[in-house]
């Protein structure tokens, strides 16, 4: 029996007598916003959370993480790593970064994770992640495993400052040495990918060189990244433009200055390249060309053909060339090269007794001509005697001619 007038209090509107049980259009709006998360949990998984949160030697908050990892870890296989962010796990465990890293301290001084040290990219070049795995002591308890360890009693934790000593200075230390991974407040690289500065390989062995004109090699393999991106190679450019850098006042500026230009290096480079197997192919033809001259020296050669004799000088220095049709002596003028070429193509050959025979023979005939012509030439060119009649007349002919000759008649 309500004590309350109704109509004069009007408590009857603020405290209605029945309860309405009818839900209108905002009431089923603001039921339909509330969600939850609908992933379903196997029921190992289920009962591992579940015994996580109820260890009661565990703080609350080490508690909430080890669940958290119950819910991430492989149920197949519960040592192997845990493969979580620490965003996905703090955001399960509901705890700030700083809690998150005390209770990962909690766990491990328990002995229900190990912290592993961080493994290596080599290739390149930087930190992984340090994955979190699972003790046999938290699978067991957990329920992952079949059985518990013998030695899995868990010790209840120990208060801190019980734990140091009096002494300040002590407890700095004792501190110190407890916690042996960085504090609460700093970044943990054992949970998260700590990226490294690169450390420089081996630089390369025609650009150490480099090193004497200022650069280091951070410098030289940044150099060469840029290189690769202009589309060039930094060798390329150090080997075609080398002189000029090592006497620049700026290497550095003037290198990069090189890499920014769109000068084709490389077919510089070719064509330097080719200019110095040219030389040193002509160097390498002259000495052979001596080497060649030298052992001929006091040899004589003729050509396949049997027409010319080469004579080389017993020093190796000069040499003299016959014509079997002209007999004529001839010395040779930078004979060197082209003999010894020909010595390889076997253009010409060691002379034999044979040719050394038809060459005297072709000379004695060749005298033998030349005596008879030049007997018949004395006897067709005979002059007359002078005699004194004639000398006479040659007299009077000068006696008459002589004044002519200074203007007289």
């Amino acid at each position: 029996m309500s004590i309350a007038q109704r109509f004069v209090a009007s408590e009857g509107d603020l405290h209605p007598s029945a309860p309405e049980t009818h839900i209108d259009g905002t009431d089923s709006a603001a039921l339909a916003a509330f969600h939850c998360d609908s992933v379903n949990l196997p029921w190992v998984i289920f009962r591992a959370a579940f015994r996580a949160n109820h260890t009661e030697q565990l703080p609350q908050r080490a508690r909430a993480v080890l669940a958290a990892l119950a819910r991430t870890v492989d149920a197949a296989q519960p040592y192997a790593a845990i493969f979580a962010r620490r965003e996905l796990l703090t955001g399960r465990a509901m705890q700030s970064m700083r809690t998150f890293y005390r209770s990962l301290d909690d766990l491990e001084r328990a002995g229900f994770i190990d912290r592993r040290a961080q493994s290596r990219y080599v290739e390149a070049g930087l930190f992984g992640r340090a994955y979190i795995h699972l003790t046999e002591r938290a699978a067991a308890l957990l329920g992952l495993a079949n059985e518990l360890p013998p030695s899995s009693v868990i010790p209840a934790p120990t208060p801190l400052s019980a734990a140091l000593p009096a002494n300040s200075d002590q407890a700095s230390t004792t501190l110190t040495t407890a916690f042996g991974h960085p504090s609460a407040t700093l970044a943990d690289g054992a949970i998260y990918k700590v990226l490294q500065k690169r450390q420089p390989g081996q630089v390369p062995t025609d650009l150490q060189r480099l090193r004497a004109l200022g650069f280091i090699d951070f410098l030289i393999f940044k150099l060469m990244r840029e290189a690769r991106e202009k589309g060039k190679r930094l060798s390329d450019v150090v080997e075609a433009t080398w002189q000029h850098l090592k006497a620049a006042q700026a290497p550095i500026n003037y290198l990069r200055a090189l890499l920014r230009s769109p000068v084709d290096f490389s077919q510089q480079l070719r064509q330097q390249m080719a200019e110095r197997a040219e030389e040193q192919n002509r160097h390498d033809r002259a000495a052979h060309a001596e080497t060649v001259a030298a052992q001929s020296a006091g040899q004589t050669f003729v050509d396949t053909a049997g027409l010319f004799q080469y004579v080389v000088a017993d020093d190796g220095q000069s040499m003299t060339v016959y014509s079997l049709a002209e007999g004529i002596a001839r010395q040779a003028a930078g004979w060197k090269q082209n003999f010894a070429d020909a010595r390889d193509r076997a253009q010409i050959r060691s002379a034999t007794h044979a040719d050394l025979e038809a060459f005297a023979r072709a000379d004695r005939t060749r005298s033998t001509a030349s005596s008879h012509l030049h007997g018949a030439g004395e006897h067709a060119t005979d002059k007359p005697k002078v005699t004194a009649q004639v000398r006479d007349h040659i007299a009077g002919l000068r006696s008459i001619l002589r004044p002519h000759a200074f203007g007289l008649r």
